[in-house]
């Protein structure tokens, strides 16, 4: 009981999520026979594990793509695809989105590089500023759902059990989805903000098409050698950082060795934020473990709920509100422990459930209090968290739509992975 008042009261005054934790998990073992020592050492074997290098692997591939200029030839190849139709450039936006989240698999990564070029070239095109900044965090939640997923990696590594291959698949459609969806809102509800474009001529799409090969074939060469059992993740991900790197030097000439020590450094920087999280998340789950907090939770639960779907609604009411406080990842490590056995239990797809969580998580990045994609935009935009969100308010009913179908159509979920056999 300590140790959760510490986590509300940390977490209240804007404590980091990590200190906040840990501080927790101090004060619950002072309640214990248990020395703080143990806590040290619990925090050590949380990220004792071969997987987790993917994390960092997959954040330094991404960093070397996007310093390689890979992000104006997915721009080029999006407009070649979309430019043309009613809110041309808004369509760029989304649809460059779904070929970035093929080189990332983050949402903020996604925010940050495409939304310093979109944000400014939309509001000279005519879309109002805040506008442009809001559609720009609405389809970054595309990023962590299509391969490869930082996200996903992170679901595997703590339910211990579920496929990556199946669920890197599982999130083609729901991202796929996500972008038709955003893509129906903007042709009828800002084709006003700016004139038809003219399309391009099929030399300079083919042209762009022959640019955009080189990113691309990164996620089919990432999953393709997942799904195939030639690689673990972990061997993908660094596999991807190589790719990313001899592209970068050799094939485009863009990477310079003068540039690689900043490249590092902030991919280093950025995985430290996910791995600190990850580690006294471990030594907080054993805490709970040991005061069988999962066991308690689990048996009230399934003693008044015995129906999967009125538990998926459930999940997706908690996940929401907590996405409004809580980064994904965090939320992650923090309720899978508890809530996966309670799914695996009544019988719920370990697959069809994880994409529903990440999905629903990923959406607290766009929704205000505490979105970072909001601030990362309005980092870029400065036109004020206020102004992002009501823009941003009809695109995020649009995601809570898409969460609808793909929590109560599992097959929108199951069926590629199906498919491919798993």
């Amino acid at each position: 009981m300590v140790g959760f008042l510490i986590l509300f009261v940390l977490l209240a005054i804007g404590s980091p999520i990590a200190f906040g934790i840990l501080l927790a998990v101090f004060g619950h073992v002072s309640q214990t026979p248990f020395s703080f020592g143990l806590v040290s050492q619990r925090i050590f074997s949380g990220l004792d594990s071969f997987a987790i290098l993917a994390i960092p692997l997959f954040v330094l591939a991404g960093e070397l793509m996007n310093e390689s200029g890979i992000t104006s030839r997915i721009i080029n190849f999006a407009n070649a695809l979309v430019g043309h139709m009613k809110a041309g450039l808004a369509q760029v936006n989304i649809w460059a989105s779904v070929i970035f989240a093929g080189l990332s698999g983050s949402a903020v990564a996604d925010t940050s590089a495409l939304g310093r070029i979109f944000i400014p070239t939309m509001e000279k095109e005519g879309y109002p500023r805040d506008f442009a900044a809001a559609l720009t965090a609405a389809s970054s939640v595309i990023g962590p759902m299509i391969p490869p997923s930082i996200p996903v990696i992170i679901y595997a590594l703590i339910t211990s059990g579920v496929s990556v291959p199946a669920l890197f698949l599982a999130g083609v459609a729901p991202g796929v989805l996500l972008a038709i969806g955003l893509s129906v809102y903007v042709r009828f509800f800002a084709a006003h903000y700016a004139p038809l474009r003219e399309k391009l001529s099929a030399k300079e799409r083919i042209k762009a098409f022959v640019d955009a090969l080189i990113p691309l074939f990164m996620p089919v060469f990432i999953v393709g050698s997942i799904i195939t059992g030639i690689v673990t993740p972990t061997e993908a991900a660094a596999l991807a950082a190589g790719y990313a790197l001899i592209a970068g030097m050799f094939v485009l000439k863009s990477l310079h060795l003068s540039q690689l020590p900043r490249i590092f450094t902030r991919a280093m920087r950025d995985s430290s934020v996910i791995l600190i999280i990850i580690a006294v998340v471990a030594a907080a789950n054993w805490m709970l473990t040991f005061s069988r907090v999962p066991q308690t939770v689990s048996s009230f639960v399934l003693d008044e709920i015995s129906s999967p779907w009125v538990f998926l609604i459930a999940v997706n009411l908690i996940l929401l509100i907590v996405g409004l406080f809580l980064e994904g990842i965090a939320a992650m490590l923090i309720l899978l422990p508890i809530l996966h056995p309670i799914a695996m239990s009544l019988g719920i797809d370990p697959t069809h459930f994880g994409i529903v969580v990440i999905f629903n998580l990923m959406i607290g990045l766009v929704t205000p209090p505490m979105g970072i994609c909001l601030f990362v935009s309005n980092s870029i935009a400065n036109v004020g968290m206020g102004a992002i969100s009501r823009r941003i308010m009809p695109m995020f009913l649009v995601e809570l739509l898409v969460l609808i179908i793909i929590t109560f159509i599992p097959q929108t979920v199951t069926f590629i992975p199906r498919l491919f056999g798993y």
